[in-house]
């Protein structure tokens, strides 16, 4: 039993209940009944590169480096918002049985605590594979609309770096060296299948530098300030009603700021993603008189997605941003 479990259950107790001793007697018992039965049908135990995998961005570079030679299992399930993730006993079973974790430090803080305790040899944390940055509700260049920011969330360390196919690109090549190293004897396909996709995320940023080289204006609202790496590389000025953190609730003075905003910088639209409520997006865009439009952070991949995977997103995304920023 790890400290985390023991704390979290801790943590849980309520009177009224058995009582903490029994509690963590039955967690004791489904720890070990979950890691008994997970075996090679989870995450661990196969005759592959068995490699547990975060949430969707993560999942896709193992599966498009690992190719056949790599079994993957996904922490986050399709439509979960990745990070309200909360690791089960049975997934930390798997992770303990795996060979590699790849995980984005800082995203997920159960997904850390678990890595952090999990015996398993090979660790890759993404945001060690490139530079990450102090990002608030304002990314890029100044807006013409304002001098000051009401109601700005102060900055913090953003993860998005999965949104920059630069930054994105940066990381397949540490994860497919990381591969090379942790499983030798298919070294030369991983380095063949990382430098193949590295090409494809290299053309994917010259269509987008191309594609917002001219625009009627460089800034758009999001609802989440999940794109302000995607900005700062093309140019853009990202204005978030919520800060990093995609469920909190934006301040009047917010509201106020960003309505200002989009009448001086002729902001036409207000975007939302797919995997949290769009009622924001709409009261905002509503107020000011805007459109309302999905740009999608592509933490998950579900029935709602414009595609099927990340570069079909992405491309969705672009063409989202030249309808909201006037493309000419």
């Amino acid at each position: 039993m790890t400290v985390m479990n023991e704390r979290r259950r801790r943590a849980s107790f309520r009177p009224g209940t058995s009582g903490p001793a029994v509690a963590v007697a039955a967690a004791l018992g489904l720890t070990a009944l979950t890691a008994c039965s997970a075996g090679g049908a989870t995450a661990g135990g196969t005759d592959r590169f068995d490699v547990v995998a975060s949430f969707y961005p993560m999942t896709f570079l193992a599966e498009r480096i690992g190719g056949g030679h790599v079994h993957v299992t996904t922490l986050t399930s399709p439509g979960q918002e990745p990070h309200d993730l909360e690791i089960s006993p049975r997934q930390i079973g798997g992770l303990e049985q795996s060979d590699a974790v790849l995980y984005l430090k800082g995203l997920q803080p159960s997904v850390d605590d678990a890595v952090a305790q999990s015996p398993v040899h090979t660790k890759i944390d993404a945001a060690s594979l490139t530079t990450l940055e102090q990002h608030g509700d304002e990314v890029g260049g100044h807006t013409a609309g304002h001098d000051t920011h009401e109601g700005e969330e102060p900055g913090g360390k953003d993860p998005h770096i999965w949104l920059d196919p630069v930054r994105y690109a940066q990381v397949a090549e540490g994860v497919g060296r990381a591969f090379e190293k942790a499983d030798p004897d298919h070294a030369a396909d991983y380095r063949k299948n990382t430098a193949a996709l590295v090409k494809k995320l290299d053309a994917l940023d010259t269509r987008f530098e191309e594609g917002l080289a001219n625009t009627r204006t460089r800034t758009f609202i999001t609802t989440h300030a999940a794109f302000g790496y995607l900005a700062e590389r093309y140019g853009l000025t990202e204005e978030a009603v919520n800060g990093l953190d995609p469920e909190s609730e934006p301040s009047a003075a917010r509201i106020r700021d960003l309505q200002r905003t989009a009448g001086a910088d002729g902001v036409s639209t207000v975007f939302y993603e797919t995997l949290v409520s769009d009622r924001t997006a709409r009261t905002v865009a509503h107020d000011a008189g805007l459109r309302t439009d999905v740009l999608d952070p592509l933490e998950g991949i579900t029935a709602k997605s414009r595609g099927t995977d990340y570069f079909s997103v992405q491309e969705a995304n672009l063409k989202a941003l030249q309808r909201a920023l006037g493309a000419k």
